[in-house]
């Protein structure tokens, strides 16, 4: 037979979780984390989007303005 590898534990009325408890607590703050990423890569790759369009819009009026020099 199986003892109980909490026996202490219960000795004393000390509630321990089980290993499936703690896995699943683990898994939940995971989840979170994960959650919590995401939302966060979200963010930073629409601010690089805005930078890069900032980029550009600076770069054509520069192209604009060198060309209406050298046109004339």
């Amino acid at each position: 037979m199986k003892q109980n590898p909490y026996w202490f534990f219960n000795k004393w009325g000390i509630e321990e979780p089980s290993p499936i408890e703690i896995l699943s607590q683990k898994i939940q703050q995971l989840e979170d984390r994960v959650t919590v990423l995401e939302d966060e890569n979200i963010g930073l790759t629409n601010a690089l989007y805005e930078v890069e369009n900032s980029l550009d819009a600076r770069i054509d009026i520069i192209v604009d303005k060198f060309r209406t020099e050298w046109d004339v």
